[in-house]
């Protein structure tokens, strides 16, 4: 969709809607200072000049007694005549000459006075305010300009409102267009339904809802929504976002929102989107006297503006966060916004109907599963299977293909989440080594824990930051976690770090399980704090967590005794202990698969999670030589050593080593 300022509610050409460029008036006007100056000059400037050549007194007199001199004109400051060859002068007199009347009447030459010039007092008065008068005149253009321009960002406008409005001249999207969130939908199709048709609601009883607050996590379509409300109310639709109000001055965000609601009365019925509203509405109070004075000073006059003693009739204000756990009560309330609707990651329908959407715009290959795709993407927001489709389509160009085909689905989802083929990274054979075992400890691990999601996918060959992973996909989307699965993947974190101990013995274990242990670590303190599985320290809550829609919220251990705290600490390295003593044994027991599967992957690089199952059962693995795509030859050399990859499972994080 296109957008305009609206600073005043009116068009981009002002009340007629048609005036001059501004760059064109610009131009004007300081040409007409330049023609000013120019005039002044010419005015002024020419009284000043001296005709003719310029000659010395005592030079005149000589010329006076010569007789080639024919008139002269005197002056109390200057004399000026005309030779008898018709060439003019000029000359300074000197002192009183008396003589000079006499010397002229001895040579015959024609004499007059000038009367000395007397300038009248406008002129004197002029002059000496003309620079005044100069600066005085661009200043007033200036502001005047700036003033102007003041609600696109001008220094004058800080207090206008940056609120654009959207039109329907291009780029329209419709609720068509959003796919994946039905229930989302649906509220906010209620809502441009009341204002096509308000009696409908209104004749039992109804008001139209005041606002609506969209939650959920990045990339789930929450501003996709608004554009689609935009696209199918039929009303004025004003969109800012929430940074666009609290700047450098103070009292410039409460200006900015009575400025955006005046205009917002003056186009009513209309909607008021502020997306990121967690800019703006954040709690206030917190940090005590550290509290941001002018950010809760605008809070409070939208939190007035929105439900206050004036009536906002017609205004609806939809506002999208991914924050929801850090604004205001005051904000949330009924009467301000009446709904928090939330908007979730798809579930398999939804991934479905969503790469539908984006496929449209694709040249597909006959073997194009949409379902397919969606069963192996669990996790994924709206905004990556855009990605993931955008990514398909690419690949399929750089290896000139007309249509896209599964092939490129499934290389562009291996990059978006393992990320890309480091193919000329430079490995000795001694370090592939260590990393096909470390991934075949992660892979053995998991096919022999019953509890752990299926491999989709082993790896050697470096994608990201990884020299190499195990990627698994749970098989359905999972809504909560169990502790048979936290404990296999706990053993599965370990895999790879036993598997170094096993082959390569102590002293030779890498840092490559770094992010292994980490992931471990953190995962069994969220069991012992969090989730109550610890038998010794009960179903209790030892840590407190404030985390929105972003995942990375903040944790603090509650108050407890010491001996509490040495417990947790023990309850927590009991896990992780465990984890690798199931790890030990598995690996132990199943020594020669775990040969047979890291000399496949030495010898294959990657391995799917059919082939690997295939390998263990047949004890070899048959596989056409034909290459899928094109490949660079690797070198060998140089120095690394394994680290962990991008993703645990289909949960997104920090991953152990991709396992």
């Amino acid at each position: 969709m296109s957008e305009q300022n609206t600073p005043d509610g009116q068009g981009p050409g002002g009340p007629g809607g048609g005036g001059p460029n501004p760059w064109i008036r610009s131009l004007m006007i300081w040409g007409g200072v330049f023609l000013a100056l120019l005039l002044a000059v010419s005015m002024f400037g020419g009284a000043s000049q001296n005709t003719g050549t310029t000659i010395s007194y005592s030079d005149f007199r000589d010329r006076v007694a010569s007789g080639t001199v024919k008139e002269v004109q005197i002056s109390d400051d200057r004399i000026t005549g005309v030779l008898k060859n018709d060439e003019t002068f000029n000359t300074v007199p000197v002192g009183n000459d008396s003589g000079l009347t006499k010397l002229l009447d001895d040579n015959g030459v024609t004499y007059s006075g000038t009367p000395k010039e007397q300038m009248s007092i406008f002129w004197v008065i002029l002059i000496q305010s003309l620079p005044f008068l100069l600066i005085l005149g661009i200043a007033f253009f200036a502001l005047r300009q700036v003033q102007k321009n003041g609600g696109a960002g001008g220094a004058m406008g800080f207090g206008k409102s940056k609120a654009k409005m959207l039109t329907e001249k291009q780029g329209r999207v419709t609720f068509k267009d959003v796919a994946g969130i039905d229930e989302a939908r649906e509220e906010l199709e209620e809502i441009v339904e009341f204002l096509k048709d308000p009696q409908r609601f209104s004749k039992l009883g109804g008001t139209i809802p005041k606002g609506a607050l969209l939650v959920g996590s990045p990339g789930t379509g929450k501003t996709l929504l608004a554009r689609a409300i935009a696209g199918e109310a039929g009303v004025p639709f004003f969109t800012i976002s929430g940074s666009d109000f609290v700047e450098m001055f103070v009292g410039v965000g409460a200006s900015r929102v009575r400025d955006m609601f005046e205009q917002a009365k003056k186009n009513a019925p209309c909607i008021l989107f502020i997306d990121e509203i967690d800019a703006v509405g954040r709690s206030r109070g917190h940090g005590l006297g550290n509290s941001n004075d002018e950010r809760e000073q605008t809070l409070n006059q939208l939190l007035v503006e929105m439900d206050g003693f004036e009536a906002n009739e017609g205004i609806i204000i939809i506002a999208a966060t991914n924050r929801p756990d850090v604004l205001d009560p005051a904000l949330l309330r009924p009467g301000r916004f009446d709904r928090q609707v939330v908007v979730p990651v798809p579930d398999i329908e939804g991934r479905e109907k969503i790469l539908d959407v984006h496929m449209k715009k694709v040249p597909l290959a006959p073997d194009v599963n949409p379902r397919t795709i969606a069963r192996g993407t669990p996790g994924f927001s709206g905004a990556d299977l855009a990605n993931l489709v955008n990514e398909a389509a690419l690949l399929a160009a750089r290896r000139n293909k007309r249509l896209v085909a599964m092939q490129e689905f499934e290389d562009a989802k291996d990059k978006v989440m393992m990320g890309s083929e480091r193919r000329s990274m430079v490995m000795t054979d001694d370090e592939k080594k260590m990393t096909a075992y470390h991934e075949a400890g992660h892979a053995l691990v998991s096919l022999n824990e019953p509890a752990s999601d299926p491999i989709h996918k082993a790896t050697i060959i470096p994608r990201g930051r990884a020299l190499g992973m195990v990627m698994r996909l749970p098989e359905r989307d999972n809504y909560s976690y169990h502790r048979d699965k936290m404990h296999a993947d706990l053993a599965v974190a370990m895999g790879g770090r036993v598997a170094e101990e096993l082959i390569f013995g102590h002293d030779k274990v890498s840092s490559g399980a770094s992010s292994d242990i980490q992931y471990a670590t953190s995962l069994a303190r969220n069991m012992v704090t969090k989730w109550g599985m610890s038998d010794k320290l009960g179903p209790l809550q030892y840590e407190e967590q404030q985390e929105g829609y972003l995942g990375m919220g903040q944790s603090a251990r509650t108050m407890g005794s010491g001996e509490t705290n040495k417990l947790i600490d023990a309850e927590i390295r009991a896990l992780v202990e465990g984890a690798h003593k199931r790890a030990t044994q598995i690996l132990t027991d199943k020594e020669d698969q775990l040969h047979l599967l890291a000399q496949s992957m030495l010898e294959f690089e990657t391995l799917t999670g059919d082939e690997i199952d295939q390998l263990l059962k047949d004890g070899k693995l048959d596989r056409p030589d034909e290459p899928r795509g094109p490949r660079k030859p690797r070198s060998v050399g140089g120095s690394a050593v394994p680290k962990a990859g991008k993703r645990f499972g289909g949960e997104g994080g920090t991953a152990p080593q991709g396992a």
